[in-house]
């Protein structure tokens, strides 16, 4: 019986010492360092803002910059106009401190997902909507006024993106007054940028002869560009559901290309379109089918990847295609104006 207790408690006790030698002390478990605890806090802390569209997406990093987690939900070359969220996003949009869209009735799918799923103290901001009044909506082919929704495509024009970023700045700035410095740093320098290129805009467009400046498109995202350009649309193919023209207004464009002389007609890669190479050759009209209202050209982390870059690519195209000189366009910096890392996360 001795012999049992004893080698019981033998056992016991080398049990005991495995045990302390094995396990690892708590106390000297590793621990996250202060940096790392500081890194986590920062980025609990940081506001969590959501956009749609890319351009959208691209002015809010530039003003935001580093010191917001920004997530566009709108992959790009999908058409923004019909885009059904899918019930993944509603996790995205209730994280959300903020939610940026153009509104002007181009996102309603989006916004009613948002609007049912906004945590508390979260708040929805529509560009559109803060940068005109129902007095300046336009009107046309794409949006016509008897269906009582305005054209949406503010963003072509860059003085109305500028009015975007500033809506930006004001929204961040009173969600995060602590950053309010920053997020005025780079908008003024957004703003510089954007003086330059509407100059240049200006200087390219002077280059190209009057009588064709007139722009026929796939979908009229350019009114309000065209208005403060100078340049005329003279229609577009697709209205806002993208349903295909009828026969008549399809011969009528031809007649018009042809009694205006317009050298080319302009439609997207995205969005390709068989009536549109039926009415340039038809017409007599070169066909570009390389223009794009929301989609940012070259890849994320490209500089040309930007609000900017979108607009000097596009006016590249366009400007050479109607017989003018696009060389002006070479002076814009389409980086971002921020220091550091990209930020935005874009859905592809």
């Amino acid at each position: 019986m001795r012999m049992v207790i004893t080698v019981l408690a033998m056992a016991a006790t080398i049990a005991v010492a495995l045990a302390c030698t094995s396990q690892p002390d708590a106390a000297a478990a590793p621990q996250p360092s202060a940096a790392d605890t500081a890194v986590a806090t920062a980025q609990d802390e940081v506001l969590q803002v959501v956009t749609t569209v890319s351009p959208i997406t691209s002015i809010v990093e530039n003003i935001g910059g580093t010191r917001i987690r920004l997530q566009g939900i709108v992959p790009e070359g999908v058409n923004s106009h019909t885009f059904e969220p899918a019930p993944s996003v509603a996790t995205v949009l209730a994280n959300a401190d903020l939610v940026i869209l153009n509104g002007l009735f181009l996102e309603e799918p989006t916004l009613e997902l948002a609007e049912a799923n906004l945590k508390s103290g979260a708040a929805i901001v529509s560009l559109g909507d803060e940068s005109i009044g129902r007095d300046q909506w336009k009107f046309d082919f794409s949006f016509p006024e008897a269906q009582g929704y305005p054209n949406p495509h503010l963003w072509p024009d860059p003085i109305l993106a500028l009015r975007y970023a500033e809506v930006v700045r004001q929204t961040l700035s009173d969600r995060d007054a602590e950053n309010g410095d920053y997020y005025a740093a780079n908008y003024d320098a957004f703003a510089a940028r954007i003086a330059i290129l509407d100059g240049a805009i200006k200087t390219a467009v002077a280059t190209v002869p009057p009588p064709n400046r007139k722009l026929l498109t796939y979908h009229d995202s350019w009114a309000y560009f065209a208005d403060r350009y100078g340049m005329t649309v003279i229609g577009a193919v697709h209205p806002s559901d993208f349903s295909e023209p009828s026969a008549q207004e399809v011969a009528g464009l031809i007649e018009q290309i042809r009694d205006a002389g317009i050298p080319a007609i302009f439609g997207s890669n995205v969005f390709p379109s068989d009536v549109m190479r039926v009415i340039a050759d038809e017409s007599g009209a070169a066909y570009i089918d390389d223009l794009s209202d929301d989609d940012l050209p070259g890849k994320p982390g490209d500089a040309l990847h930007s609000y900017l870059g979108l607009v000097v690519n596009n006016l590249r195209i366009m400007i050479p295609a109607l017989g003018g000189d696009a060389a002006a366009l070479d002076a814009v910096d389409v980086g971002p104006v921020f220091d550091g890392p990209a930020t935005a996360g874009y859905p592809q």
